[in-house]
């Protein structure tokens, strides 16, 4: 089953094309340049950028099916070979998840094609199950998993027992990781998205925690996050050193950040596979391209026994519809369809 797959939930266009696990084509128009000027994402220039760019992205993702297995000579042809189309129906910015849905209902009447709506969380932990168009990586699924959702706008656990099942057994009160990241490199004008640069800064000084700000919540007995008390405690400092003293020690300043947010998600999700015995971890969100944290993921759960798996190409840690195409294929083979395409609508704060 061919799925065509729609994101706009937040500052990416993305369309891909997708059988089972498999990635036929994949295509992701970025808007970091249009937001870096803001610190972060303008809601009325991402719906404006989604509204020029989704048909372009969508006609790129079929026309790369002609790559795959098909030699089609009309192009119309295309939609032919789709059996269903996919669309991020929630979490994220309602003005742009409002431009994927209105395209995903458009081709559904237009084409007759079942119409399949997916919750953009589920998409970042079946984006460890990815393959590419030869199958690979050919790791099986085995179930149960521990699933860590760390990105811009969520950090999660979530207890998955079988395909399409969750329970969330850890969340964050406030900010998310990726959210705290970004507020602390534009507290130091390091620019937008924050995490990467923190990231090479930190790397450039070995990763030292030479500050030492607070673990908020590492304490306490349940597995929720909170990054804001560690946020405000970051700015308090930071905004009491000189100029040419927070110069000379942003690249401490950022390390000492970063290891704060990295050891409370590993030690939280230490916690849950205590609390829960399941030691199979996998990882999803755009914090996850973190090489670091990926280190520090991998020791802590070899440690408890487990494994880990994270997304297998980097563009998949961050959005894109391939992640959605995925998922959607098991809603199919469930008879998840939407069935009623007129009442589909927007949820921004949608759960798993």
């Amino acid at each position: 089953m061919k799925i065509l797959a729609i994101d706009t939930s937040a500052d990416e266009t993305a369309a891909a094309v997708i059988e089972g696990r498999r990635i036929i084509s994949n295509v992701i128009y970025s808007q970091i340049q249009i937001h870096k000027e803001w610190g972060g994402i303008y809601p009325t220039l991402a719906k404006r950028a989604h509204e020029e760019r989704i048909e372009g992205v969508v006609e790129r993702a079929l026309k790369r099916i002609k790559n795959y297995e098909l030699r089609i000579k009309n192009e119309d042809g295309l939609m032919d070979k789709i059996d269903a189309i996919a669309v991020t129906q929630g979490p994220g910015l309602a003005i742009a998840l409002e431009v994927g849905i209105r395209k995903a209902k458009e081709f559904a009447v237009k084409y007759q094609k079942p119409l399949i709506a997916v919750n953009h969380l589920e998409g970042h932990l079946y984006s460890c199950f990815a393959q590419n168009s030869n199958s690979q990586p050919s790791n099986e699924i085995k179930f149960p998993y521990l699933g860590l959702i760390i990105s811009g706008g969520h950090t999660q656990i979530v207890l998955i027992k079988e395909h399409l099942k969750y329970q969330t057994v850890g969340e964050t009160l406030d900010d998310a990781a990726g959210e705290a990241l970004d507020k602390a490199a534009k507290l130091l004008r390091l620019g937008y998205p924050g995490g990467p640069v923190i990231e090479r800064l930190a790397q450039e000084v070995g990763q030292i925690d030479k500050y030492h700000f607070p673990r908020p919540m590492l304490q306490s007995k349940n597995l929720d996050f909170s990054f804001s008390g560690l946020k405000t405690s970051f700015y308090y400092y930071v905004r009491e050193l000189p100029e040419k003293e927070k110069i000379k020690s942003i690249k401490y300043l950022v390390s000492s950040f970063q290891e704060a947010v990295f050891d409370v998600i590993v030690k939280k999700t230490e916690s849950a596979i205590k609390q829960t015995g399941v030691s199979n971890v996998i990882v999803g969100g755009g914090v996850c391209a973190n090489l670091y944290l990926r280190k520090l993921l991998r020791k802590m759960v070899k440690k408890n026994k487990g494994t880990i798996v994270f997304p297998p190409f980097e563009y998949l840690t961050g959005d894109n519809a391939a992640m959605i195409g995925i998922v959607a294929g098991y809603k199919a083979q469930a008879n998840q369809f939407v069935k009623n395409i007129d009442q589909l609508d927007r949820v921004t704060r949608m759960s798993l």
